[in-house]
């Protein structure tokens, strides 16, 4: 009955031939149409995953709880001095703040005046006497500076060393490095190339190296989800603000773009790049496969005309089942395309195998819905099952990817029987003139059959091998490794991974209380895998009546020294040329008395060529010598008046970073360099995890997302077993033909195993998608050969059926190729994969199958 109902669809196709052709052309539009008008694209990552899973709950509370963090664009500034690097942060977050249009908000967390003033408590104790020490015995010289803060003052300084030299043999060891920097910054500026002086590294005492050589602009950016790029204009704002900025113009400031958001958005522009090409030379490669399959473009134009009716139907279903496409689903077109035109090529192959036998046209059409329709049922049935069975699974994107592919596998189906047989009947391909089949793989056929015994022991010691190498095959988890390393904001990235305080892989816990925090902090700390906690409790220093009694006395001496004294008078060259002339006859005496090479030297030729130099280069001495001079008193003045830190001193917008208003304190684990592995990575995770079960952050959430994706691929590939056996079964009505075309399936997957784990070729959150298009192609091409197996062909290889299996292949690794070409890592590791897959398949296909059924007996053939 099944066998008639086919046929009669094939026969009225064909019969009314030119109404069916311009209803699916009208079909073909008016899905077009409401897919245009009603089906969207997010990339929203946060879809990708059923929001009802425990690490997504996780995520999602913590993201309501600190939204300071989600959503991203970190402005990374490093430069040649700190305080060029600080200037060009603060001026960047000053004009971002005032593009509302673009950024939502606009932090500089590492600028807090409490950390400002409070700074030198967090230095070790030791560390900071010897800095009160460096700075009171500079007392003589910091005197001259506040008082005239310009290359006047500075040299008139410079005088007091010379001078103490001379009268007192004073040591000059401390200040060595502020005089090779004032040298460098002399030598410079009378070279043409003024560069400032960093007075933050001669008197700031460590800490700037302790803040790590990046300042940070975190930015919330507007953005749009329904667009490539989501976060495009705002990036694109951004840049425009930052290659206008004095210190990014000169050279001596980068400021690189970071965060999730840039990252995200360079992820899809990578595999955006050279799409189109990609698919125009797919497009050229898979009509030149058609015609070598077909022979004529009397069969191509239909092909290719059912290929697009059923893709355009399948996106109206998409458009009506989820209404919005995610990063994943969205790839569900390569999938219908690879598969659906092996149910068109084998249709239009075993067409003109019959138009071979019978010059009936009518006649070829019958007997190919008789002999075929079946065939491409049950091949489009269980590859919908092996797509279906991701629909139950918690990951979202592959479940949606699944309905969507599923639904389109049927849909093929009913275009192949239902449009195709009218488009070719309209198209009228003339009869053929020879045997269709592959003469050449005919007389391959006897030495396989001769061979059968070696062929499938030796197909068995390979998956032996397989089996036996399973335990080598490799889950990286690491998202960062999908994508592009050459872009920006993954370069900015790697390198902010390599510094422990910047490194994003952490862990996050939610304590109680402040309290809580540090008992937790106390237990984490002491992890093989954890190189640092962070806590509010990190903010209040150990060791504090100490330190302050040291900053107490400092300030007790310094204070008068570094009052302000009103303004100096304008200094003008002449003045510094005068003070250059001070200078350098308090300190010519002096170097008699100091080793040749003494940087002092330098300095006294310095001093002696700015004699003589013009006003011009007096005056940008003068600005690159005292350019920062004035802030960094002021911070050494608010640094030496620090007070006593406690939980309640904390300011509050600095503290909402670490406490919520309901008190509960957040804990930030930091992994040690070592837990960039996956393995590293899994292990922090579980030690962490041990301590704190409620653990939660960047690092769980990696972690995490591994074992929902491979345990939604291991759930869905029970499940499409068990259907596509059920299916074979319930319509082949014999175990031993389900078993048959099963065990093929079995061998492909084996030996795409043993490739991925030699070459080695580890599974990621990218190419494991390829692992259902595996069991689709798989399935369809077995079932082929062993119904025909069944129907009485004993030499399958010679066959039109082969002949529709192998250029059906070559069309969708052609597709799969364009894939691999791709220069977005991820995506390239997919077609790498897929290509791999369809190669197993088509050895097992090709040389298994046939192998395996000249071991059989031959069966009772079926009359259909």
């Amino acid at each position: 009955m099944l066998i008639r109902l086919l046929v009669r669809l094939v026969d009225l196709s064909r019969r009314f031939s030119f109404p069916v052709v311009c209803a699916g052309v009208l079909l073909a539009a008016f899905a077009g149409w409401i897919a245009w008008t009603h089906l969207g694209v997010s990339t929203d990552t946060d879809l990708l995953f059923k929001d009802t899973l425990p690490w997504r709950r996780q995520a999602a509370e913590m993201n309501r709880d600190f939204p300071q963090f989600r959503n991203l664009l970190v402005a990374v500034v490093d430069a040649r001095i700190p305080e060029e690097a600080d200037a060009t942060a603060a001026e960047l977050a000053d004009r971002l703040a005032t593009d509302k249009g673009h950024f939502l908000t606009v932090r500089r967390p590492d600028a807090s005046p409490f950390l400002q003033k409070e700074g030198l408590l967090f230095l070790q104790t030791k560390q900071l006497s010897a800095l009160m020490d460096k700075t009171i015995d500079a007392q003589p010289f910091l005197g001259q500076l506040v008082a005239d803060p310009s290359a006047r003052g500075l040299f008139s300084a410079l005088s007091l060393l010379g001078m103490g030299v001379t009268q007192a043999d004073a040591d000059l060891s401390p200040f060595l490095a502020p005089i090779k920097g004032f040298h460098q910054a002399m030598a410079d500026a009378l070279a043409g190339h003024p560069k400032p002086l960093s007075w933050q590294n001669l008197l700031g005492g460590g800490l700037s190296e302790l803040a790590g050589p990046y300042h940070f602009v975190l930015v919330q950016p507007h953005q749009d989800f329904g667009a490539l790029e989501p976060g495009g204009a705002a990036t694109n704002a951004m840049r425009a603000i930052i290659a206008d900025l004095p210190y990014v113009k000169s050279g001596d400031a980068r400021v690189r773009i970071t965060g999730q958001v840039a990252l995200a958005d360079e992820e899809f522009a990578t595999v955006a790049q050279g799409a189109v090409e990609g698919l125009i030379g797919s497009l050229i490669l898979i009509t030149l496969w058609l015609f070598l399959a077909v022979h004529t473009w009397r069969l191509i134009v239909p092909i290719l005309m059912t290929l697009l009716l059923g893709l355009m139907l399948t996106v109206l279903f998409a458009a009506l089942a989820v209404g919005t496409l995610n990063l994943v689903s969205v790839g569900f077109g390569v999938l219908f395309v690879g598969i659906a035109v092996d149910f068109a090529i084998q249709f239009s192959v075993r067409y003109r195998e019959f138009r071979f036998e019978t010059a009936d046209s009518a006649a070829a059409m019958t007997e190919t819905a008789r002999r075929v329709g079946v065939q491409i049922l049950i091949a489009a049935l269980a590859t919908a099952a092996g797509f279906l069975a991701f629909v139950p699974t918690a990951f979202s994107g592959v479940a949606e990817l699944g309905l969507i592919a599923g639904a389109g596998m049927v849909i093929a189906f009913i275009c192949t029987l239902g449009f195709l047989p009218a488009a070719i009947t309209l198209f009228r391909p003339r009869g053929e003139a020879a045997e269709v089949g592959f003469t050449f793989a005919a007389r391959i056929e006897p030495i396989i059959v001769r061979r059968r015994r070696i062929i499938l022991l030796t197909f068995c010691l390979l998956a032996i091998a397989a089996v036996a190498v399973s335990p080598g095959l490799r889950f990286d988890s690491d998202p960062l490794d999908t994508k592009n390393p050459n872009t920006e904001a993954m370069r900015t990235l790697r390198d902010l991974v390599n510094n422990p305080v910047t490194n994003p892989y952490t862990i996050d816990v939610l304590a109680p209380n402040a309290q809580a925090a540090a008992t937790i902090a106390d237990k984490i700390k002491t992890l093989s895998t954890v190189a640092g906690v962070i806590s509010i409790n990190s903010f209040v220093p150990p060791d504090q009546p100490q330190k302050l009694a040291v900053i107490a006395d400092a300030n007790t001496i310094l204070a008068p020294t570094l009052a302000p004294h009103g303004s100096a008078t304008p200094v003008t060259a002449q003045d510094i040329r005068m003070a250059a002339k001070a200078a350098l006859a308090q300190i010519d005496p002096a170097l008699a008395k100091l080793p040749k090479d003494h940087p002092l030297a330098l300095v006294a030729g310095d001093l002696q060529r700015l004699q003589t130099a013009p006003d011009d280069v007096l005056m940008a001495t003068n600005a690159a010598l005292t350019r920062f001079l004035p802030a960094q008193l002021a911070h050494l003045r608010l640094a030496l008046t620090a007070e006593p830190i406690t939980l309640a001193s904390i300011p509050a917008d600095f503290a909402r970073d670490w406490v919520l208003p309901d008190g509960r304190a957040r804990v930030q684990v930091n992994p040690t360099p070592e837990t960039q592995s996956p393995q590293g990575l899994k292990t922090f995770v579980h030690q962490v995890s041990a301590v704190a079960p409620d653990a939660g952050g960047s690092a769980v959430t990696i972690a995490d997302t591994a074992d929902t994706i491979v345990g939604a691929f291991r759930q869905a590939a029970v499940y499409a077993v068990i259907a596509i056996a059920v299916i074979l079964f319930g319509l082949l009505r014999r175990l031993l033909d389900a078993a048959l075309v099963m065990a093929p399936l079995l061998m492909s997957a084996l030996l795409t195993l043993l490739i991925t784990v030699l070459l080695p070729m580890p599974l990621n959150f990218a190419n494991i998608i390829a692992l259902p298009l595996l069991l689709g192609v798989g399935v369809s091409f077995n079932i082929y050969f062993v119904m025909n197996w069944r129907a009485g062909q004993q030499r399958p290889l010679g066959s039109a059926t082969a002949r529709a299996i192998v250029f059906s292949a070559l069309t969708t690794g052609t597709a799969f190729g364009s894939l691999a070409l791709s220069g977005h890592p991820g995506t390239a590791s997919m077609g790498k994969l897929l290509l791999i897959s369809l190669g197993c398949t088509l050895l097992a296909s090709l040389v298994f199958i046939p192998a395996l059924l000249a071991s059989m007996r031959a069966p009772r053939v079926d009359r259909i």
